[in-house]
């Protein structure tokens, strides 16, 4: 029987689908610019949307090494396409952030500190290994010792709808290491899609607000029983496994193995693997001077440490090879991570797969790293 109390939190309810835009609405009315996945030029990017009608109802994705494909299914959901090169890190960690402007007057130079630009945003379909990369960028950005402002300005608005992941693709193995399919928690609301309706768990005091006057109904046995067969179906069908058992220490102690120079001769050094990476946060400060020379400002940008400036230090490169830029990489990334901040920086979620023009696998790279040892 349908009722519209308030649910508690750690509650489980179910909705009709169309009930949904009403969260919606009232996300909107409360300030929040709702983000969520929607096609665009034949794929799927993370933008502005109104309603439910604007997310990829019907699709599915196609993924392997070096290849993306959005397909147009026979299906009735909304989030069984598996994201594109885009992750919410752009959200948090801006690819452009204005630091600073000097402007020349008569009396020397006058600075002016830009103002922090801290929309709040309502993160619509957050999948549980892209949830466990926010987690991981926290740790990195919101440090007992400093936490960069523009973050956490950020960070603290944030409404997350996450959804649990029933339709893995071709490069995902999240469920190797430990993120996935399930959402564990860290969110607001958690979504599970079954055919006809959306079961919902309430993470947050606000969410209950939120759902304050809608009808719902308490999940079926039924319904639960459904879920989590999908949830498990889901983790013995991802495309990609990696054995963490003996990581960080494979890599660590190989770091001269001859197959980093073996990857190198593939690699380009193009670095859109540290670009589509929801964990990765190398970024370097540039000056801009005007041509009169009266204003100059400082910009935050996105880097790489493919790019071989980054490693540029005062009398020459610290890695001028694409092999030492490789391995800096994996092995900060599957490495020295797990000591800096307790976690592997590696989250599953395939991306650095997909969008590698030259087909590079990390988990190939890592069993073939292992074989060679024995």
């Amino acid at each position: 029987m349908a009722n519209n109390r308030r649910p508690e939190i750690g509650s489980t309810i179910a909705i009709q689908k169309p009930v949904f835009n009403i969260i919606l609405r009232r996300l909107q009315e409360n300030g929040y610019q709702i983000i969520g996945p929607r096609v665009k030029n034949e794929t799927l990017v993370y933008g502005s949307i109104e309603n439910m009608d604007e997310l990829p109802y019907g699709y599915i994705t196609e993924q392997k090494a070096g290849a993306f494909r959005l397909i147009q299914a026979d299906h009735k959901h909304y989030f069984d396409a598996i994201p594109g090169a885009q992750s919410w890190k752009q959200f948090l960690f801006p690819p452009c952030v204005d630091l600073f402007t000097l402007r020349k007057n008569g009396n020397g130079w006058e600075i002016s500190n830009s103002k922090l630009d801290s929309p709040s945003y309502a993160f619509i379909g957050v999948r549980a290994c892209e949830l466990a990369a926010i987690q991981i960028q926290d740790n990195i950005f919101m440090r007992p010792d400093f936490a960069d402002p523009t973050y956490r300005e950020r960070r603290q608005r944030v409404f997350i709808v996450s959804v649990n992941c029933l339709a893995p693709a071709g490069t995902c193995f999240c469920a190797s290491m430990g993120n996935g399919p399930r959402v564990k928690d860290g969110y607001d609301l958690n979504l599970t899609e079954l055919d006809d309706v959306f079961l919902l768990t309430v993470g947050s005091e606000l969410a209950r607000s939120l759902l304050d006057g809608i009808e719902y109904e308490d999940a079926s046995a039924f319904m639960l029983t459904t879920a989590e067969r999908s949830i498990e179906r889901a983790a013995q069908q991802m495309g990609r496994t990696l054995d963490t058992n003996d990581l960080p220490e494979l890599v660590l102690k190989n770091l001269d193995s001859p197959h980093w120079k073996e990857i190198g001769e593939r690699c380009l050094s193009c670095g859109n693997c540290t670009q589509v990476c929801p964990t990765c946060f190398c970024w370097d400060a540039v000056d801009q001077m005007s041509l009169d020379g009266k204003t100059t400002s400082r910009t935050r940008v996105w880097d790489s440490c493919f790019n071989p400036g980054y490693s540029y230090l005062a009398g020459g490169n610290t890695r001028p090879t694409i092999s030492s830029r490789y391995r800096q990489w994996l092995s900060h990334k599957l490495g020295t991570w797990k000591e800096q901040y307790g976690t592997l920086g590696c989250v599953g979620c395939g991306r650095c797969i997909t969008w590698c023009p030259a087909e590079i696998d990390l988990t190939e790279e890592i069993a073939a790293l292992r074989k060679e040892t024995r």
